[in-house]
């Protein structure tokens, strides 16, 4: 197996303001970082390596555990706000003047928050697998995804149900995306506790509450951004992305072919050359 510039990179540790140690990686060199923003229950060890190094190929890429998540210290917080805030204290413990954010599902609304706090520390936000605070239908998922990804004991192919489409190109592609994901066999980062899934799934229910104005909240944020989400997603179905995007002052929205929750996965060398191109959009 080929070892990726992803897999060689070191677990590193800072202590922000907060008295929380953070646990995180860092990767290639750019003016502005991209600071990527984990899916539920993952932690450094579960972004694709592919997918890192694609997006590092010409950028410097962090990735984190949040407060209590993997080898960060502290217990995760129950709601997006609180997990926004948190993230932010990583920003100014690494001295981030200014970032690029990728957030992926929970991730992506941990997103969404810091782009309404702190919106002077954003350039641009991409947001993968996402959905507006409030939307009808976004209360909690759908019985067979949180029994396939919410059990104790998680599985591959519970994984590979929710992550991939029922085809056979992307459970083959979803096969080769575990291989790469699990493939890192030194420095490893912890695994993510059942507190830390108990508080984020309730962060989650939370922000799914149907609440028809707290959808305008979103308008809020005038960044550029890019919605992005795999057109079989059973988690966070495609819809909710074009619902955001057009809450969104400035927005733009793709939806990937024969993919679901790990779209960005599955494409990872189109997704990223995306990504790129809309960091690097003028203006």
């Amino acid at each position: 197996m080929t070892i990726t510039e992803e897999e060689t990179q070191a677990t590193r540790r800072v202590t922000a303001g907060n008295a929380i140690e953070y646990a995180y990686r860092d990767l290639g060199e750019g003016a502005v970082p991209l600071v990527l923003l984990q899916h539920f229950r993952g932690n450094l060890d579960n972004w694709d390596p592919a997918l890192i190094d694609a997006l590092g190929a010409d950028r410097r890429v962090v990735t984190f555990d949040n407060v209590g998540v993997g080898a960060s210290t502290g217990s995760t917080p129950n709601t997006i706000e609180a997990m926004a805030h948190d993230a932010i204290a990583f920003l100014e413990a690494m001295e981030f003047q200014r970032v690029d954010l990728l957030g992926f599902s929970i991730g992506s609304f941990v997103a969404q928050e810091i782009a309404l706090i702190r919106p002077g520390l954003l350039r641009r936000v991409v947001l993968a697998s996402s959905a507006p605070q409030g939307a009808a239908g976004m209360h909690g998922w759908a019985p067979e995804v949180i029994g396939a990804v919410g059990q104790p004991e998680t599985s591959p192919q519970g994984y590979l149900e929710v992550f991939f489409a029922p085809t056979a190109t992307s459970r083959e592609a979803g096969q080769q995306a575990a291989g790469r994901i699990f493939g890192r066999t030194s420095d490893r980062d912890q695994p993510t506790t059942w507190q830390t899934r108990q508080a984020q799934y309730d962060a989650v229910c939370t922000w799914g509450i149907p609440n028809h104005s707290l959808l305008q909240r979103v308008a809020a944020i005038e960044l550029p951004v890019f919605v992005a989400n795999g057109d079989s997603d059973p988690m966070i179905l495609p819809r909710y992305s074009h619902l955001l995007a057009g809450l969104l002052p400035d927005a733009r929205v793709r939806i990937y072919p024969d993919s679901a929750h790990g779209f960005l996965f599955q494409h990872h060398q189109e997704f990223a050359a995306d990504v790129h191109a809309f960091l690097e959009e003028a203006g």
